[in-house]
């Protein structure tokens, strides 16, 4: 089956729903969704976006946050769009109707680590979710999208794979979870806004969507990659075993929750001078050393000091989720754990969106823009998914007249029925315990090496499975894993210094000088429709 839309978007996070709602209103738009739309990672963001929104604020002061929490690793211009657009972001948010949180001065705004004010506006503490519900209805809404539900692309369709010189990306093919069926699905411009890859991970806050998806296909396809080696492990998930992503917001620490050991003694004014309101970095750091050190099973953060009708006011969904678990937060500490939480590099795009493929463009999480540098700003993450969204729009719209050649369709022919599917389940969980045990919150060379020979095992083990077997929504998941695990690897090898996120027992002093980790490939050719 075939189909054809003047821009393809895949992923239905905030990056992508946002585009989708600007571009519909000239364009008809197919929108991918890998379950439904509601499920995104930019659903479960808690605290809320960064904005300069404050007359005690300023853009100076959010740009020099923001370099400060990305060990300085960050794209100055990339910086400063994204800081100079925030209040325009949110204005377009709150024309949506997103209902954000108010108090007697206006709109309500909290501080979070590494902010040096109160600049993060919020919706209670479920901020992702009243906007992606906003968002939602719109787009399920508007005759101009397409929703593809429970779809997942597989890989982009380029000229590479069309014998065409001209290079360009001219949509994907799309695998469809209730029928079965591939789908070809072509369109001049294409943005990807898949999100993260906290999935390669044990532990992580993350929901089952974030794969890797959209920076494996756009590594496959020939796009640069940069920076993966900075994944960001968040300090508090709650430590629980029947609620393992379920993430405790910046926001507790922000208002004043503090960390404690299991007896009660306060910890992190030893490691940082601004104590639990340090970049995530750190504080995640000092969690680990102390578990490890210690042989903790977790740490807690305490917030009990706060009257409970504070509580119900600012964190009523936390609130309620650890009363369901047992855990009174009015009345006790919160048992707490970091868990993989971001992926702050990813395809490298311009401030235009573009990355080296022309008809292919990144938003979210999946790109690297140079905003985040070796470690995200609290609440920076939301705010970079609108205004790049917004700057691919722009740049689509500069455009007029680009044709789809013929596209060939999905070629499964040679391929047959897995026979053995418990395969991939045994793949999934070797490499995210390995990549957990080799590539986390502290690493060394020795054990990134490791992992990188496991990796190579596993790759060549998935990558003949899927040349001989149709595929699954698994298969492509785990086909990406490997890949975006690759990426990481790859990059933390290569950088011999600690710097934000990264941190080396072999090389623990930062370099005078910042670079980027910058990785590049040359696609090879298609042995199949869909294949690379």
């Amino acid at each position: 089956m075939a189909l054809h839309f003047d821009i393809l978007i895949i992923g239905s996070g905030l990056a992508g729903q946002s585009a989708a709602l600007r571009l519909a209103q000239s364009k008809k738009v197919g929108l991918i969704s890998k379950r439904a739309l509601e499920d995104s990672a930019s659903s479960w963001a808690q605290g809320g976006i960064a904005a300069v929104l404050d007359n005690q604020d300023s853009i100076e002061a959010h740009i020099r946050d923001t370099l400060d929490a990305g060990a300085f690793l960050n794209d100055p211009k990339a910086t400063r769009f994204v800081i100079e657009n925030s209040r325009r972001a949110i204005d377009w948010l709150i024309e949506q109707g997103v209902p954000f949180s108010r108090d007697e001065a206006g709109y309500h705004l909290t501080r979070e680590g590494g902010h040096s004010v109160r600049r993060v506006i919020h919706v209670a503490d479920a901020t992702g979710l009243a906007v992606q519900d906003t968002l939602t209805r719109k787009v399920r809404q508007h005759p101009n999208i397409t929703v593809l539900e429970r779809h997942i692309a597989i890989d982009l369709i380029t000229s590479d794979k069309l014998g065409l010189t001209e290079k360009r990306c001219y949509g994907a093919y799309a695998l469809d979870n209730d029928s079965g069926e591939v789908l070809t699905i072509g369109a001049p411009h294409t943005l990807i806004a898949t999100g993260g890859a906290g999935k390669v991970y044990l532990y992580t806050t993350n929901p089952d969507t974030s794969t890797g998806d959209g920076i494996a296909m756009a590594w496959r396809a020939g796009c640069a990659v940069a920076n993966m080696e900075f994944i960001q492990f968040h300090p508090t998930c709650l430590y629980h075993p029947q609620a393992k992503s379920y993430l405790i917001s910046e926001a507790v620490r922000g208002e004043g929750g503090i960390l404690l050991l299991p007896d009660g003694t306060r910890f992190m004014p030893q490691y940082d001078a601004r104590a639990e309101l340090a970049p995530r970095d750190i504080v995640a750091r000092a969690i680990d050393f102390e578990m490890k050190k210690r042989g903790l099973d977790c740490v807690y953060l305490d917030i009990s000091h706060k009257p409970a009708s504070f509580l119900v006011e600012h964190f009523p969904n936390i609130m309620t989720r650890c009363l369901e678990l047992g855990i009174d937060i009015a009345r006790e500490p919160i048992p707490v754990v970091p868990a993989a939480h971001y992926t702050c590099g990813g395809i490298v795009t311009d401030l235009k969106a573009r990355t080296g493929i022309p008809g292919l463009y990144a938003a979210g999480e999946a790109s690297c823009t140079g905003l985040h540098g070796a470690n995200r700003l609290a609440s920076n993450s939301l705010l970079e998914c609108l205004v790049f969204a917004e700057s691919a729009v722009e740049t689509i719209l500069e455009q007029a007249g680009i044709e789809c050649p013929e596209i060939p369709e999905w070629d499964a022919s040679r391929v047959v029925d897995p026979d053995e599917e418990i395969v991939i389940s045994h793949n999934w969980d070797e490499l995210r315990r390995f990549m957990w045990d080799y590539v986390g919150i502290v690493r060394t060379t020795k054990r990134l090496e490791r992992a990188q020979n496991r990796i190579h095992l596993l790759a060549r083990e998935i990558e003949e499975y899927y040349s001989n077997f149709r595929v699954s929504h698994d298969l492509i998941e785990l086909r990406n894993l490997v890949v975006t695990a690759d990426l990481i690897v790859r990059c933390a090898l290569q950088r011999r210094e600690s710097r934000g996120l990264h941190f080396s027992r072999d090389y623990p002093e930062m370099l005078q000088k910042a670079r980027n980790t910058l990785i590049r490939k040359r696609p090879r050719r298609a042995t199949r429709s869909g294949t690379t």
